[in-house]
């Protein structure tokens, strides 16, 4: 079975995006640079964000993501972001009407029903959770082997939560990568058992 990483893009102050679920400047550092990132010829990074992110990327098979985040982006069209083959989608609400069943995503009521069926669909390669109110109910239950987060350099003062609804303390160990990027931190954190 693979790692359950949890993941985003964050401010400094700790947010996902501000109250309205904006990210404003937190991907500022996908299209700043002069490397692509993808096949997309929208994502260009700095060299150092690309040796950092492509090959986690490329690791990723399954991500779970919340409603919100699903409607958010509108299931990117049914299309995983990327390159990942899966997303499973945690909800108590069927898939919209005019949802493809065609399309990698599965519907599943809660956080251990998403995480047992991503790791299935996994096998050994990376099941990632997008960070906010899911990623911080699957932390807090103990199922995050690693939190990475690519830290941009601005403050927010209020928004989403990068941990979401985590309300005890939880320890990290000190941090296996520290990356800097243009306008990006990369950190990555083992959770501590």
């Amino acid at each position: 079975m693979g790692k359950l990483i949890m993941y985003g893009s964050v401010s400094v102050d700790g947010f996902i995006a501000d109250n309205s679920d904006m990210p404003g400047p937190l991907f500022d550092w996908l299209t700043h640079g002069d490397v692509p990132l993808d096949e997309s010829g929208v994502l260009n990074v700095s060299q150092a964000s690309f040796d950092y992110t492509r090959p986690y990327w490329d690791q990723i098979a399954v991500t779970i993501v919340g409603r919100h985040v699903f409607d958010l982006t509108e299931g990117w069209d049914g299309v995983p972001p990327s390159g990942v083959e899966n997303v499973v989608v945690v909800t108590h609400r069927p898939p919209p009407d005019s949802w493809d069943p065609e399309a990698p995503f599965e519907f599943v009521g809660d956080i251990e029903a998403a995480v047992s069926r991503a790791q299935e669909l996994a096998g050994d390669r990376l099941v990632e959770v997008s960070a906010g109110d899911v990623g911080g109910q699957v932390f807090a239950a103990g199922f995050v082997d690693e939190v990475r987060m690519d830290v941009a350099p601005v403050v927010f003062g209020s928004g989403k939560r990068f941990f979401g609804p985590v309300s005890s303390q939880h320890v990290l160990d000190d941090p296996a990568d520290v990356i800097q990027g243009a306008g990006v931190l990369h950190l990555r954190y083992p959770v501590r058992r």
